[in-house]
């Protein structure tokens, strides 16, 4: 067993999507912590409303209350991350209303809450206007060349950065990154994007485009495994996956300690399905599945 000097930080996703999950899933995490492995923890979970100007990456789909979502998030100490990576704003969409009064709301808790954002043009507007909130620069600018990977490090108002996930095995430049920026990568682990695709930031685009009112018809993915959509099963086999053995054996002793699980669009099934591989001793595994699925309050499917 390597020795683990330090935690793997999760980064999960669903702030809003997911949130009848985690309402039953953090009391468990926290009133059963011997279920789940010592050597990680939740470092935040991200999210936004359905409805959001400013979102961007996938779809939104979240209808939970702002309150109730705060008041969960402050009870369990997590740091709230809302996804406004659109990459197309425009200086009139800075205004708009539902994306300034979320960021108010979290704001309040200074320090602890951030903005997942592409668009510079709002990475200075949430600066100016809401400095409380720290920054995470999005993974949907795909920053495949290690060197704008390692500039977009180096920017000193981003306090995280995702690299597209075909950087997560490029090993010999990742370790002679400095501590200092090491502390900043957050791997995307298990996305399901097939290695080769061209288009990635095109599909990217066209989810900022519907956000912003475009009518338009949705990008058509064509990966040979697109028809059957998001299998956790295939993304463990994609080139750049990262999984527990990886974290434990690779990733932590290189000094890297934090992980991105993307998920947002997809089922509370399968993001349970991520919650036990990455964060469940297997013995355990049982009855977290039991405590969530038979909770007459949570709908899976």
């Amino acid at each position: 067993m390597t020795d683990i000097k330090s935690t793997a930080h999760y980064h999960l996703p669903g702030l809003f999507e997911f949130y009848e999950l985690y309402k039953v899933f953090l009391p468990l995490y926290r009133e059963h912590r011997e279920w789940f492995y010592d050597w990680c923890d939740i470092g935040s979970i991200y999210g936004a409303p359905s409805d959001c100007l400013w979102g961007g990456g996938r779809a939104a789909f979240g209808d939970a209350d702002v309150e109730d979502v705060i008041a969960l998030i402050e009870e369990f100490g997590i740091s709230a991350r809302l996804t406004f990576s659109n990459s197309l704003l425009r200086e009139e969409h800075l205004a708009y209303k539902k994306c300034n009064e979320l960021c108010k709301k979290f704001a309040k808790n200074a320090g602890r809450h951030g903005v997942i954002v592409h668009s510079d043009l709002l990475v200075n507007y949430l600066k100016t206007n809401y400095p409380e909130l720290y920054l995470i620069s999005s993974t949907t600018k795909v920053l495949t060349d290690f060197d704008d990977f390692e500039a977009e490090l180096n920017r000193p108002e981003f306090s995280f950065v995702v690299p597209d996930f075909r950087l997560n095995k490029t090993f010999d430049r990742l370790k002679s990154l400095s501590q200092t920026q090491k502390d900043k990568v957050e791997f995307l682990c298990n996305e399901c994007c097939d290695f080769g695709c061209k288009n990635r930031k095109v599909c990217y685009e066209n989810v900022s485009r519907k956000n912003l009112g475009e009518e338009i018809s949705d990008h058509k993915c064509t990966s040979p495994d697109a028809a059957g959509g998001y299998r956790f099963s295939l993304a463990m086999k994609n080139p750049a996956f990262i999984g527990t053995k990886d974290i434990l054996e690779t990733y932590l002793p290189m000094g890297f300690t934090n992980f991105k699980l993307e998920g947002r669009g997809l089922g509370s099934a399968i993001v349970l399905e991520f919650l036990l591989y990455y964060m469940t001793k297997p013995e355990y595994q049982l009855q977290v599945r039991e405590a969530v699925y038979l909770d007459s309050m949570l709908d899976l499917f």
